[in-house]
């Protein structure tokens, strides 16, 4: 008895071991298969590679934990007759040069990983201008591996299509995160410089393992004290980390710095004063951080201080800041999420209107961050019309990585769908075919600095990121930093295959499931171009009642506007006329409400609740089915997930399962509050296929969650 209860607890932790969480999509679970064993060891168990610098030595470290976990081999290190060259272009053997003469043409993070004959034997040769570019084709040479591909068919040059692949870490000083959920901050501020833990090491890994290469550590709502010179031996530590990785580190800059740590009256950019400490602040921290990245501002936006305040413009504010980082190579990414105090005519209008008249007079090391729409991370926004508008600025796109306005720590939504939908979309910029991947990646207007941010959905959690398949979303915000035009069904089948397994009788339904996921939720919180009715200031489920606030705008009838006649929010010629910050052809489509596409609707329209769509039905009623379609969409990847459950360890698979278990929930309470809140206006019955609410209106109206997670706590 004891021996079978030794042999199922080895069993259990076996299995569980090949899903740790804590690895994320770096299993490098064992190879099974005889065949692909026999392959991958043969290529494998001796490698030329030349360990002289930081970053070759990290190669060698990946490559012998792939190895070890995968074919459990140890490699020989620059031996006879080695089956896996990793070498720089110019140290390739001769007869070898001329198979890579295309890495001569693309940037240094390029690489080239192809299957060839040297000296009458068959090899694989990674090969890159860069160790950077090293780095990157041996973790793509891995997830071939993880994926069980044939190894004697690769033929592989690939190279990023935008520079500045950044994490953006709403992380606090206090390691409390905003819109965080997955736990506290893995900075551990107090302990630094001095400890380095293990995390920062595998965040660093992984990272580098799709392409990130920079990462900013603190919030947009800054605190100047990151600025000081003890906290900066701390970013220091980082850096130093980070480095052989690829991976810069970059910091949100507090516009009122000058004021609360330097001691000066004013921030006003145009200010002698000002100048002077952001070039001394700049030089201090180079002085630390040879390769630090630069700085992130968030400015005249949601409270926080800028150039506004003075009289001054965003180019003031910005071209100040990159004048101080210019002699280093740094950037300034000055975020163009924007609203006046003033009552807006229409929020989405406003950082076209601010920022457009400034095109062009930025500094060439500033970048423009542009969130995808132009409200705030909604499930579904159409893209920001800024993209297109500002040919003579480098544009740089803003997603959300962690889920504030889709479900936070317990809902399931696969967001490259999302990021694929707006980079996908056409601008009309320059004609057909002017998408919102070309204006980022700068093909569209031969732009050479480019960017990508992702706010950061990691925290302390063993897992990282709290829900298994919130690691989906980091990823594949990485994979399309490094490469915008690739498919969000192609990122799936990556990650679902080196996270869990590539066995395709788990990878094709899960595939299904993981894309349909972001439209479930799109379905039962702000179905056909509804958004920002979510509970107040967490958002974390429905609040379409909420009103008289502090601003208009941050209310949810502001943005729905239902009424006796109908609901949502007109931007035509006979509104707020936000068509009209969009190209012709787009601004002449959605103008008319048969034209405009059924899910961005009530986004452009204030569509009569009789008025007929597509199929037939009234908007009242289309609107009830949408809802309810998100309900029975989670109910149906709840039984898929059932059906997965022989792939997957007994811990992945339960915490999935009551995760689902409370998404559904939660979307009949989306489903039931919204449609009984709506009713009242339309004065229309209920369709038959949505079942009876659980409660009444006054009761979901009487929810209030004060300590919702993903928002700074108060300490009083």
């Amino acid at each position: 008895m004891k021996q079978k209860i030794a042999l199922l607890v080895l069993l259990l932790v076996q299995g569980l071991s090949a899903q740790d969480g804590y690895k994320l999509w770096l299993q490098y679970s064992k190879i099974e298969q005889p065949q692909r064993a026999e392959q991958y060891t043969a290529y494998n168990k001796n490698l030329k590679l030349d360990t002289g610098s930081a970053t070759a030595k990290v190669i060698h470290e990946e490559l012998n934990t792939a190895f070890e976990g995968m074919l459990n081999l140890s490699p020989e290190l620059n031996g006879d007759a080695p089956g896996l060259l990793i070498l720089k272009t110019s140290a390739l053997p001769e007869k070898l040069q001329n198979q890579f003469k295309a890495l001569e043409d693309l940037p240094e993070d390029a690489y080239a990983i192809r299957a060839t004959r040297l000296d009458k034997r068959d090899v694989i040769v990674i090969s890159a201008a860069s160790e950077k570019g090293l780095l990157y084709g041996t973790f793509a040479y891995l997830r071939e591996m993880q994926q069980h591909k044939d190894l004697s068919q690769l033929d592989i040059t690939d190279a990023p299509k935008i520079k500045k692949r950044l994490l953006n870490h709403w992380d606090n000083l206090d390691r409390t995160i905003e819109r965080g959920y997955a736990g506290f901050s893995i900075w551990d501020w107090h302990l630094l410089p001095n400890l380095i833990k293990e995390e920062y090491i595998d965040y660093a890994r992984a990272n580098a393992s799709i392409g990130i290469n920079g990462t900013v550590l603190n919030n947009v709502n800054a605190s100047a004290y990151i600025l000081q010179e003890d906290y900066l031996q701390k970013v220091k530590a980082l850096a130093d980390a980070f480095r052989p990785y690829g991976i810069q580190v970059y910091l949100t800059a507090r516009f009122s710095a000058p004021i609360e740590i330097g001691g000066l009256q004013t921030a006003d950019p145009l200010n002698a004063e000002v100048q002077n400490w952001w070039n001394e602040k700049a030089k201090e921290i180079y002085t630390l951080i040879p390769d630090f990245g630069g700085f992130l501002v968030k400015a005249n936006s949601e409270g926080q201080p800028g150039p506004n305040n003075y009289g001054r413009s965003h180019v003031d504010g910005a071209n100040m800041l990159a004048e101080a980082v210019a002699p280093y190579n740094g950037i300034v990414m000055w975020r163009a999420f924007v609203y006046s105090d003033e009552k807006p005519e229409d929020r989405a209008k406003q950082a076209y209107s601010e920022f457009v008249p400034f095109d062009g007079k930025f500094k060439d090391n500033v970048l423009v961050q542009v969130k995808n729409g132009a409200i705030d991370f909604q499930p579904r926004e159409p893209f920001h019309p800024l993209f297109g508008a500002m040919p003579e600025t480098p544009l740089m796109m803003e997603f959300q990585i962690t889920q504030e306005y889709l479900g936070g720590m317990s809902h399931l939504a696969f967001l490259p769908k999302l990021f694929e939908e707006t980079l996908q979309a056409d601008t009309y910029a320059k004609g057909a075919g002017s998408t919102v991947a070309k204006v980022v990646d700068g093909s569209l207007t031969n732009t050479q600095l480019t960017g990508m941010a992702g706010v950061s959905n990691i925290g302390n959690a063993r897992n990282w990121t709290g829900h298994p398949f919130a690691q989906a979303n980091w990823y594949g915000f990485g994979r399309l930093a490094w490469n915008p035009e690739l498919s969000a069904k192609t990122i799936a089948e990556e990650w679902l295959a080196q996270t869990f397994t590539p066995n395709p009788e788990f990878v094709k339904p899960m595939t299904s499931l993981l894309l349909d996921s972001r439209e479930a939720v799109v379905n039962y919180m702000t179905p056909l171009g509804l958004h920002h009715i979510m509970a107040e200031g967490h958002h974390q489920g429905p609040g379409p009642w909420v009103k008289d606030l502090g601003r208009e705008d941050w209310t949810s009838v502001y943005y729905h506007k239902a009424d006796s006649l109908g609901i949502g929010f007109d931007r035509t010629s006979t509104g707020s006329d936000a068509l009209a910050q969009y190209a012709p052809e787009i601004e002449k489509a959605y103008e008319n409400i048969e034209t405009t596409p059924q899910q961005y609707l009530l986004w452009f329209h204030h569509v009569p609740w009789d008025y007929k769509l597509d199929n037939g039905e009234t908007l009242w009623y289309n609107l009830a089915r949408k809802y309810q379609d998100g309900v029975e969409e989670v109910e149906a990847m709840i039984n898929t997930w059932q059906e997965m459950k022989p792939y997957v360890g007994e811990q992945v698979y339960e915490k999935t399962r009551m995760l689902l278990s409370i998404q559904l929930e939660e979307a009949q309470w989306w489903r039931d509050s919204c449609l009984l809140y709506f009713q009242q206006f339309s004065n229309k019955e209920m369709p038959e296929f949505i079942p009876e609410a659980k409660h009444t209106l006054d009761y979901y109206q009487s929810i209030r969650d004060p300590y919702a997670p993903g928002i700074k706590p108060s300490w009083d």
